[in-house]
């Protein structure tokens, strides 16, 4: 099947973040069911990507680095751009979650959340940005939020907090950035089977108390994220801006 020229994303290259697994993979494998190339970041390995993009008719370039060490998160993106050619799409998706009691949570447990996923999607963007208008290009950029954007959840005060601050970081990067070329926006999830889910679909009763409040009755997987973040990647969304758009079976609509 053809892909429509505005939903397209032939000829562009994406950056996606987490690439090995799950929501990351999703993206990917959705990213070159559109024509696109893609250059998955990930600190283990995507053989499992790599194949399944390739199955789906693509090009993946794995790039190997831990967004915890900010060296590695600050050369990255010129690294990637000189070695590849100019970048069109940056998809900010790796994260990390720790669950403990608020009273009980750790200073290493905030800090290591926080640092991948809220500073690595700040200064990754950032790099992208810079290089976006310094060559007077276009580009665009995907951060993958939550439904933990919108509300507190509970024993994951990290996570919260840095998707809270995913989401705000979003709206300011279009306010400063709309005019120069770059659409910032990004994706809520719903409950994903991912491995950061596995711990409430391992609980009976959470699991059941989930389901329950969504909508579609079932949890997402992540071509349902990948295929929203085409969207916002492809022509199709020029005129976006400062969006979130919650991919979640209508959890947030209840």
């Amino acid at each position: 099947m053809s892909v429509p020229s505005r939903f397209s994303l032939a000829g562009r290259r994406v950056v996606v973040t987490g690439a090995n697994t799950g929501i990351g993979q999703g993206i990917a494998v959705s990213i070159a069911r559109a024509g696109g190339t893609v250059i998955g970041v990930g600190r283990s390995a995507m053989d499992e990507t790599e194949k399944k993009v390739t199955d789906a008719g693509g090009t993946f370039i794995p790039a190997h680095a831990d967004l915890a060490d900010r060296e590695a998160t600050r050369s990255l993106i010129d690294g990637l751009w000189n070695a590849h050619g100019p970048l069109q799409g940056l998809v900010n998706n790796a994260g990390i979650i720790r669950r403990a009691d608020a009273v009980d949570f750790t200073e290493a447990d905030w800090d290591d959340v926080i640092d991948v996923n809220l500073r690595s999607l700040f200064f990754l963007s950032q790099a992208f940005g810079r290089r976006i208008i310094a060559e007077e290009s276009r580009g665009k950029i995907v951060n993958i939020a939550s439904l933990l954007s919108f509300q507190g959840g509970i024993r994951v005060a990290s996570y919260t907090a840095s998707k809270h601050g995913a989401l705000g970081i979003t709206r300011l990067l279009a306010c400063e950035w709309a005019a120069k070329g770059i659409n910032v926006n990004a994706v809520a999830p719903g409950y994903v089977v991912t491995n950061n889910t596995e711990a409430l679909r391992a609980d009976e009763k959470r699991s059941a108390s989930i389901l329950e409040r969504i909508p579609a009755g079932r949890w997402g997987t992540p071509d349902d994220i990948g295929d929203a973040a085409v969207f916002l990647l492809a022509p199709a969304s020029d005129y976006m801006h400062g969006a979130v758009v919650p991919v979640d079976g209508g959890w947030l609509a209840r």
